[in-house]
């Protein structure tokens, strides 16, 4: 499986998708995937995590945008040299897509910056 890493700010975030083919269902047009993303803080501090921004493409070129507060529920805090890993699922009416965006980051000085996530291939039948 394919793992696509992204490094801003000293935030490394690399995703690793995984489709569900016992979940999907190619006649309805449902193709369901999962997603595992880990969050190391490579800083001398730490740094919370506040929103995410995707940006969901499917085949067509339709896109998507998803925004809202931390990750499955959750605002983690990193220290430094820590890790966050945490998974989640998308569901696309088309065989293929992609997915990218930025989490929205805190410094402990309360100061914000974006750690890109990297665009990943939804890709079903491709575990």
């Amino acid at each position: 499986m394919t793992t696509y890493t992204a490094t801003t700010e000293g935030i490394t975030i690399m995703v690793r998708p995984v489709y569900l083919d016992g979940q999907s269902d190619a006649i309805a047009k449902k193709f369901v995937f999962t997603y595992f993303i880990r969050i190391e803080n490579h800083r001398q501090e730490s740094v919370q995590l506040l929103r995410r921004h995707w940006f969901i493409t499917d085949a067509a070129g339709d896109v998507k945008e998803v925004e809202g507060e931390g990750v499955v529920g959750k605002q983690p805090e990193i220290a430094p040299g820590g890790v966050h890993e945490y998974n989640s699922f998308c569901i696309l009416e088309t065989f293929e897509g992609a997915m990218e965006g930025t989490y929205l980051m805190a410094h402990e000085s309360g100061e914000q910056f974006h750690a890109a996530i990297p665009r990943f291939t939804l890709r079903a039948a491709s575990n």
